[in-house]
Parts: structure tokens; C-alpha cells; sequence
């Protein structure tokens, strides 16, 4: 008896550890498509296991609100034209996260746990002042598009050559970067098309 109840709890938790992959997995881009937009986070959190896109830009935030990282399902999220100085750590709770436009913001940098989403295919952080990248962007396997242009960071941890394979597009332009920093960027990432403004004369 004792042997038939273990092996029925045994078989549940199989079960539910299946169905929580199963309901984990990223969709693929045409599926993901079909799915409705969420522009309210108070909509959105009434039923937070279907909202898989949460658009937020040009909402006057100040601090990402920590409710987003309840939607364990989110694979877009775009927090663009906003007032944020910094993407917290709880960004790593969301691990099928396949797209992040934080444009236009306050940032100065990420926090070492966005190594966790690696579900992360395109990053667009355009238009802030971050200065520099951690070391586990070197995680993020599945990025194909790293999006920089008009921000202060001039060099790269060298943990960015594991993505050397995957990263197909890096925008660096209006950064200032002279000839020398531009070559080193290029070494780290050989198989990357990188666009660069015209390097300048400059430390």
C-alpha cells in the first residue's frame, strides 16, 4: 500500500513538472503574433497566465512595477519612453522573455540577472546612457539583435564572444569609439554585422 501511494505521488508530480514545461515553452514567432497586446497592467493581471505581450511605453513610469514579473508567460515586454533609471533584478522571473524595447529611458546599466533570460532574441535599448554590460549577457544564447545606438558604452566584457555565433546584428552608432575600441569590439564578435558611426579621434 505504502509502495502504490508513493508511486501515485511519484506520477502526479511527473505530471504537473510536464505540464509546467509545457506551459513554460516560448512560442514561436508566428504564434506569437496571434496573441492580443496588453497595454494596461491592471488588464493584464486579472489573467496573468495569457498575457504573453505587455506593451507599457510612454507611460511616465519611474520604476518598472514589480507585478510585471508576476506574468510568467510574458515573451514581449515593451517598456520604451519611460522615466526608468534601472531594470531590476526580478526581470530574471521571466524566462521565456524573447523581446525587451526599453528605449529611450534613464538606464545606466542592466543588472547581471537579465543572463537569466535566455529565451532573449532581440534587446532594444536605444536612446539611454548605459555605460557598460554585465558579464552574463554572455549567457543569453538565443540573441540575435543587440540594440546600443546613442548610449555611453565604448567596450564590451569579453563573455559577449560566447554569443559570437548567434549574435547576428550589434547597433553602436552615435557612440563615440575610435578605431582601436572598434577593433576590439569587431574581435569579440567576428560573425556579427556591427554598425558604428564614424570612429573619432578620441580616448
Amino acid at each position: 500500500m505504502c509502495r502504490l501511494k508513493f508511486l501515485g505521488s511519484f506520477l502526479s508530480l511527473l505530471l504537473i513538472l510536464s505540464i509546467s514545461r509545457l506551459i513554460a515553452q516560448p512560442l514561436d514567432s508566428a504564434t506569437l503574433a496571434t496573441k492580443p497586446v496588453f497595454t494596461s497592467l491592471e488588464e493584464a493581471l486579472k489573467n496573468p497566465d495569457q498575457v504573453y505581450r505587455l506593451n507599457l511605453r510612454k507611460q511616465k513610469l519611474k520604476k518598472v512595477p514589480s507585478e510585471i514579473f508576476k506574468l510568467k508567460n510574458l515573451q514581449e515586454l515593451n517598456i520604451s519612453k519611460n522615466k526608468l533609471t534601472e531594470i531590476p533584478a526580478g526581470i530574471e522571473n521571466l524566462p521565456n522573455l524573447q523581446l525587451l524595447d526599453a528605449s529611450a529611458n534613464d538606464l545606466v546599466s542592466l543588472p547581471a540577472e537579465i543572463g537569466q533570460c535566455t529565451s532573449l532574441k532581440r534587446m532594444i535599448l536605444n536612446r539611454n546612457n548605459i555605460q557598460e554590460l554585465p558579464s552574463t549577457i554572455g549567457n543569453l544564447n538565443a540573441l540575435e539583435y543587440l540594440d546600443l545606438w546613442s548610449n555611453s558604452i565604448i567596450e564590451f566584457p569579453e563573455a559577449i564572444n560566447k554569443l559570437s555565433e548567434t549574435l547576428k546584428v550589434l547597433d553602436l552608432r552615435v557612440i563615440n569609439m575610435n578605431d582601436e575600441r572598434q577593433e576590439a569590439i569587431r574581435t569579440l564578435l567576428p560573425k556579427t554585422t556591427i554598425h558604428f558611426s564614424r570612429s573619432c579621434n578620441c580616448n
